[in-house]
């Protein structure tokens, strides 16, 4: 069962995920801290000076032994805008990669070995 695993783990498509998904969440760290501090501030401004990542609404108040129920709209306003980010810059790297290989797939290849070997047989048939 190690051999398999092993053999399962080594692979390339294994590892190309595992870099992947490492890439993808510093990326959302950065995408998120985009949002918060770059993004969100002139929003809040335009609105009047408010940090829309605070909005909530007060289900229940607090009381001396349990915290406020609160409604963070705000929140998720702020995870919604991450989202729109992430998925526009994924969509446009695989737009990017689509053409790619598009052109890598429009190159001409060179035919095999054997079907040359086979056109020189025939061309010297013919003479």
């Amino acid at each position: 069962m190690f051999k398999e695993f092993k053999k399962f783990a080594i692979k390339g498509n294994v590892m190309d995920m595992a870099v992947g998904i490492i890439i993808g969440a510093a990326f959302g760290k950065i995408v998120s801290s985009f949002v918060a501090d770059v993004v969100m501030p002139p929003i809040g401004y335009i609105l009047g000076g408010i940090d829309l990542s605070h909005l909530h609404i007060v289900l229940k108040d607090a009381t001396e032994t349990a915290a406020a129920i609160t409604w963070n709209y705000g929140a998720f306003f702020n995870t919604i805008v991450d989202f729109v980010i992430i998925a526009f810059a994924v969509f446009m790297m695989v737009k990017q990669m689509n053409k790619l290989q598009k052109k890598e797939e429009a190159k001409p290849t060179a035919p095999p070995e054997d079907v040359l070997l086979l056109r020189e047989i025939r061309d010297a048939l013919k003479k």
